[in-house]
């Protein structure tokens, strides 16, 4: 059984969270300005998603990052934004009324409160969105289980893996003959960049080599603070592929 633990409001380690400064930031934006509006689909309004991708310091999807290849920002255009949108509106942190975004009473309940908000958001968000639909194809299922996934990477990325070592670690080597590697693709989509944007792990990429393949992914000072594993303690090359 996965276990959180409960991280103090005043703990540095939740400044490695992108998701909980993006809850922090839209929190304020609320507060100064009544709401966020939405378009008649619902989404954000682009104001407010050019405000966010200013504001939220997103790593891989900076203001530079996002106008490279796009003139104007709609929500759909920021997926973390979507995501986050989404998990507010099923926690009932938001709501959608007249036209505005707004928190809900359980949702101001956690303005000022980042760790309690990083305790109600990280297990829905990790567990039970559906991150394929970020896939090629969205009704793809998860390669494994949750419970593997962090016992695994929980020794893996004390120091360092890149995204073919744990690959490698979980699934076995890819067709040699292959093309392109569906397996380390869902990995990355339903997985491993899943816990980077809640703040779990860390992923630095090369410049100029295969984004994924070569990313290097670690473990946050938060991944050591939220969790309790059953391979705690246990040394790196002592887990197996499943």
């Amino acid at each position: 059984m996965i276990e959180f633990r409960q991280i103090d409001d005043a703990d540095p380690v939740l400044a490695h969270s992108p998701m909980v400064r993006a809850l922090e930031k839209t929190f304020s934006y609320i507060a100064d300005h009544g709401g966020i509006g939405l378009t008649p689909s619902k989404a954000f309004k682009r104001v407010f998603v050019h405000w966010a991708a200013r504001e939220f310091d997103w790593p891989g999807y900076s203001e530079e990052n996002l106008f490279a290849i796009n003139k104007v920002l709609n929500e759909i255009d920021f997926g973390p934004l979507m995501d986050l949108h989404d998990v507010m509106i099923a926690l009932k942190i938001g709501r959608h009324y007249k036209g505005q975004f707004k928190l809900t009473k359980a949702g101001q309940e956690l303005v000022e409160h980042p760790g309690r908000a990083f305790g109600i958001v990280t297990p829905f968000y990790l567990f039970e969105v559906n991150h394929a639909r970020f896939s090629r194809f969205d009704n793809e299922p998860i390669l494994g289980n949750w419970d593997v996934f962090l016992n695994v990477l929980n020794v893996e990325t004390e120091d360092v893996a890149t995204g073919a070592d744990l690959r490698r670690v979980l699934f076995g080597e890819p067709d040699p003959a292959g093309g392109f590697d569906d397996v380390l693709s869902s990995l990355y989509i339903q997985v491993l960049r899943p816990l980077c944007w809640t703040g779990l792990l860390q992923e630095t990429r090369a410049l100029d080599l295969p984004r994924t393949r070569e990313s290097m992914f670690a473990k946050t000072p938060l991944w050591r603070a939220a969790l309790r594993l059953e391979t705690d303690g246990m040394g790196r090359g002592t887990t197996t592929k499943h």
